[in-house]
């Protein structure tokens, strides 16, 4: 809880979720700041920077460490875990992307973002208070702010920034495998034909196209995502009220019973976020290889 209720009184449901959803936020000069509108431009939520950076740097590792211990002989547990997900991938990036040139990079990059993405959202796993509650003291020791969120996914702003990387890889292979002549030229030509009539129409449809694919691939992981984690904040307010009751054996009991049922089903959740993304980030760059 952040240090000005902390003295003060014991927080409402309403103080610990507000709390819980802030995020460790800087601007550019490295100083604390909160962010006032919905879009701001001149800060960056440090938390989701930290753990993306740390989460992308295991599951490199991960799948380094699969590479180097691989043999030709019969595979341990380890190294059948990570040549099956290795398979599905390739197996996906066949059927939607037919230049086999293009698959050498498009399968490895389909491949870490499925592991990336769902490191990330793995990250919803984890005791709601655990991270929080050690930054509590830690934080303000070190000169930041008491706010910690510990899910990259459950930020739009990571999310978005996915979903863009994706679009610029996509605008990348369009002129690669087109040409920007052909390229620029589909952009007035289609869908709806090659007439200088119907030019502006065609172009203005590919820009809602491109900005549809882009934003709704990043709001769709990010929404199901902080749906999890405040579905996790309700239950844990369950386990908190408990405590605060001595006659709470009912909030005890949906605590736990809530707190099991909703993670088995969360990994689930998490997983099938991870593979619809990497589908998507396959289609998408599948589609920029096709000629309109």
């Amino acid at each position: 809880m952040s240090a000005e209720h902390a003295g003060a009184h014991a927080p409402t449901a309403g103080e610990y979720i507000q709390h819980h959803l802030q995020h460790l936020q800087m601007n550019f000069s490295f100083e604390g700041v909160k962010q006032t509108s919905i879009v701001d431009f001149s800060l960056f939520n440090l938390d989701s920077v930290v753990f993306s950076l740390v989460l992308g740097v295991v599951g490199c590792l991960v799948l380094w460490a699969a590479a180097r211990k691989a043999t030709s002989g019969v595979p341990g547990r380890f190294q059948a875990a990570v040549e099956i997900l290795s398979e599905m991938v390739e197996n996906q990036a066949k059927g939607v992307i037919h230049n086999a040139k293009s698959r050498k990079l498009i399968s490895p990059l389909a491949l870490t973002v499925f592991v990336w993405i769902f490191l990330m959202n793995a990250m919803d796993m984890l005791p709601v208070d655990l991270i929080p509650a050690a930054w509590h003291s830690a934080g303000p020791a070190l000169g930041f702010k008491d706010y910690m969120r510990v899910v990259p996914t459950a930020d739009l702003s990571s999310t978005l920034g996915l979903s863009c990387s994706v679009l610029f890889i996509c605008l990348v292979y369009n002129i690669k495998i087109k040409g920007l002549g052909g390229w620029a030229h589909e952009l007035i030509a289609a869908p709806f034909g090659d007439h200088w009539a119907l030019y502006p129409i065609n172009f203005l449809m590919q820009m809602i196209e491109y900005l549809a694919k882009t934003v709704s691939h990043g709001m769709r992981l990010f929404g199901n995502m902080f749906a999890g984690e405040l579905v996790f904040m309700l239950i844990a307010l369950m386990g908190g009220g408990w405590a605060l009751s001595a006659t709470g054996v009912g909030l005890a009991v949906g605590h736990i019973v809530a707190g099991t049922v909703w993670t088995l089903f969360h990994i689930l959740v998490i997983t099938l976020q991870a593979f619809i993304f990497m589908m998507l980030t396959l289609i998408y760059t599948g589609q920029a290889h096709d000629a309109h």
